[in-house]
């Protein structure tokens, strides 16, 4: 009992600023187990208006799903976004409904969105133009509510933990919300200039659209080496048989001049070069979208994915969240730590965006007793487990919030 009082007389220690970046609480199954049997659903939630490709303006509109009941002042958020190809689907489609309510089971408020569909004429250049509009249009979904979470709370949605995901077509906008982050990196031929540029017009100008990470299922990006040193972490779900979206490098829109593309397969590499968390679990033999559908062999795809990235999510929330509103960034966000709980090694990450100073830090273990000081020189780095016994440990030092380092 004294070594546990230590511990939280250390955790007290670490100070306001530690605090302010508090994590995610994961304790009592919260985000793992569905502790909420009841959901409150909020259809048509107004999030923004757009320009059409035909010039006429569209309210975009998704539905809210919060689990009954909850008392949790900051919780994580997921924005998923249906598929459709750019011309079909609804907020409303089965497979992101199902995952939507599924999570907020969990203790997450999740929302779909609605974005602009359709383009013409129909050839290679307005589908990416297509894609770019939508793309704006999740970015107006993530910065209403961390307007809503300066302002009124309405949806108690915690800054720093709002994740981007997507099927099909919305993982092409998950994607490219968290991964094309430049003007440069858009093709010329899409006048990104005249959309309003990447953050485009679609409401709630002022905020950051900035995500914790990304849930990529069976979608693609338009080039690997968007993915950047430093970046979100990302989560990919996909087919290998998969004849719309292509596993690997590959082409889409069927009848439409070939665009190509970079699939989840095509994507891992990338993102393990630049040590960007990046886990991928491939669907052997499966076509697109395999988890759709209510036939006895979805729902078992379904259960699947619902597993898969919920097990990617949770550890992510047991990391300090990143600042993402328009305030200037605190320096105890310069150190991120990935995964928690880890088995042999935590790696530690300079936040993106903070400007990287060497840091001689210590590992304290429950009694309070330092177990390891070390320096850390790189803006990424191992800190691995060795001899140390399972168990909570304490990471501090000078100007960095301390934080929690979990060894199974």
């Amino acid at each position: 009992m004294k070594k546990l009082l230590l511990f939280l007389l250390l955790l007290g220690l670490a100070g306001p600023a530690a605090r302010a970046q508090a994590q995610i609480d994961t304790t009592r199954g919260r985000y793992y187990q569905p502790i909420f049997p009841n959901i409150t659903t909020r259809a048509n939630v107004v999030f923004g208006s757009a320009v059409t490709y035909a010039g006429s303006t569209q309210t975009l509109t998704m539905n809210i799903y919060e689990p009954t009941g909850d008392t949790v002042r900051r919780r994580p958020l997921l924005v998923f976004a249906h598929g459709g190809g750019f011309v079909s689907g609804s907020k409303t489609d089965q497979d992101v409904t199902e995952l939507c309510q599924r999570y907020a089971r969990l203790g997450y408020v999740t929302a779909s969105i609605d974005y602009r569909l359709l383009f013409f004429p129909f050839d290679t250049v307005n589908i990416a133009k297509a894609s770019v509009r939508a793309t704006q249009d999740m970015r107006a979904a993530v910065r209403f509510f961390r307007q809503d979470a300066a302002t009124s709370k309405t949806y108690r949605i915690h800054p720093g933990y709002i994740f981007a995901a997507g099927s099909s077509a919305g993982a092409f906008m998950a994607l490219q919300l968290a991964y094309l982050n430049k003007t440069t990196e858009v093709p010329e031929y899409i006048g990104i200039g005249q959309f309003g540029g990447l953050e485009g017009n679609s409401g709630n100008p002022g905020y950051s659209s900035v995500v914790r990470g990304v849930v990529n299922l069976c979608g693609a990006l338009g080039r690997p080496n968007w993915i950047e040193p430093g970046d979100v972490p990302f989560v990919s779900m996909h087919g290998t048989a998969d004849g719309t979206v292509p596993y690997g490098k590959g082409s889409v829109g069927s009848g439409l001049p070939p665009q190509v593309v970079y699939g989840s397969g095509a994507l891992k590499p990338r993102a393990d070069a630049v040590n960007v968390p990046n886990p991928l679990y491939t669907f052997k033999n499966a076509g697109h979208v395999p988890y759709s559908g209510t036939s006895a062999r979805a729902l078992a795809y379904m259960d699947t994915t619902f597993r898969y990235v919920r097990d990617f999510l949770r550890p992510v929330l047991r990391q300090p969240g990143t600042v993402t509103g328009t305030r200037p960034q605190a320096p105890v966000a310069a150190l991120q730590l990935y995964p928690l709980p880890a088995a042999e090694a935590v790696k530690l990450t300079a936040a993106t965006g903070t400007v990287f100073q060497p840091h001689t830090l210590e590992l304290l273990d429950a009694t309070g007793r330092v177990v390891r000081r070390f320096r850390w020189e790189q803006p990424e780095q191992l800190l691995r487990r060795e001899a140390l016994k399972p168990g909570i440990y304490l990471l501090r030092g000078a100007g960095i919030a301390t934080q929690r380092v979990l060894f199974e």
